[in-house]
């Protein structure tokens, strides 16, 4: 039996390692072949024949968002179940247990319950129809305060406070800032079209991008810092498209990865992104406990 690039297989002997992906056309005597429990295996076929897998049971995000550069995965590549037991490691009680409330959780939920405050829709609506534009700046910049340095860096918030300086700058940022979180229409322009604006301002990174909709919306945004959710989709072999210029696309990957992880660790029972967020911190590969976030 030939096994082309693409096909789903399950190891007849080893039900462990779970589905895998031909990585490229077999020889005849070998495949190699990427499964999702235990990472890319060379597959003797003298010795054993994969089992092709169809419909319904060929279904795996992670497969269908498999990042392969050069025909190679991801060497840091851990399965799920490895990365959740390096997570207890590190915070025994999980999610709800006392060392993740207090060095992940707490101070989180603190921000999101502020912004969601001080930024609610109706609040920012009444701001913007009184010419209020300032207002909504000073309260931006307030509420990416000193709790927020390991989020957002000192330099990153001078730069937003520097490019907001004049009132039309401080404009365009308040209408921009209130359209990519209570606007209607398609997210990905909104969102765009607020990396435009941070752009004009001199502060268009992906942690200022992503910062406001992750604490206003928890259940369903992610932050995004860079080289830790690069790291994190590396160890999960999962392609998140990144560019370093924000955009919508590879932001809307990126929520993708962080909703497969969502559901893919049930028994650690993640509330929200807020979890995600430091479950992914946490299993990228040197970066947990050096001061980023």
């Amino acid at each position: 039996m030939m096994y082309r690039k693409g096909d789903r297989v399950r190891h007849p002997k080893m039900d462990s390692w779970g589905l895998g992906l031909v990585l490229e056309d077999s020889d005849g005597a070998r495949v190699r072949v990427f499964f999702v429990d235990v990472g890319e295996k060379t597959v003797v076929l003298s010795h054993v024949r994969p089992v092709l897998v169809s419909g319904a049971d060929a279904e795996s995000p992670i497969l269908d968002n498999l990042k392969v550069d050069g025909g190679k995965v991801s060497v840091r590549y851990k399965s799920l179940t490895a990365s959740m037991q390096y997570f207890l490691q590190e915070f025994p009680g999980g999610f709800s247990g006392e060392r993740f409330r207090v060095h992940e959780r707490d101070h989180k939920e603190d921000i999101s319950r502020e912004i969601q405050v001080g930024l609610e829709r109706a609040v920012m609506r009444a701001m913007l129809d009184a010419g209020e534009y300032r207002e909504i700046c000073d309260r931006a910049l307030k509420l990416t305060g000193a709790r927020t340095n390991a989020m957002i860096f000192k330099n990153e918030k001078m730069a937003m406070r520097d490019g907001l300086n004049s009132e039309e700058s401080g404009k365009k940022f308040a209408e921009s800032l209130f359209d990519v979180l209570h606007g209607d229409g398609d997210f990905d322009g909104r969102f765009d079209g607020y990396a435009a604006c941070l752009e004009d301002i001199g502060a268009c990174k992906w942690t200022v991008a992503t910062y406001f909709l992750f604490f206003m919306y928890p259940d369903r945004h992610m932050f995004v810092k860079p080289t830790i959710t690069r790291n994190a989709a590396e160890v999960c072999a999962y392609e998140i498209n990144y560019r370093p210029e924000v955009n919508a696309k590879t932001y809307r990957s990126i929520v993708d990865f962080s909703k497969h992880l969502m559901d893919s660790i049930p028994e650690l029972k993640p509330k929200d992104m807020i979890d995600v967020q430091s479950f992914m911190w946490c299993i990228a590969p040197g970066t947990y406990g050096v001061g980023d976030a």
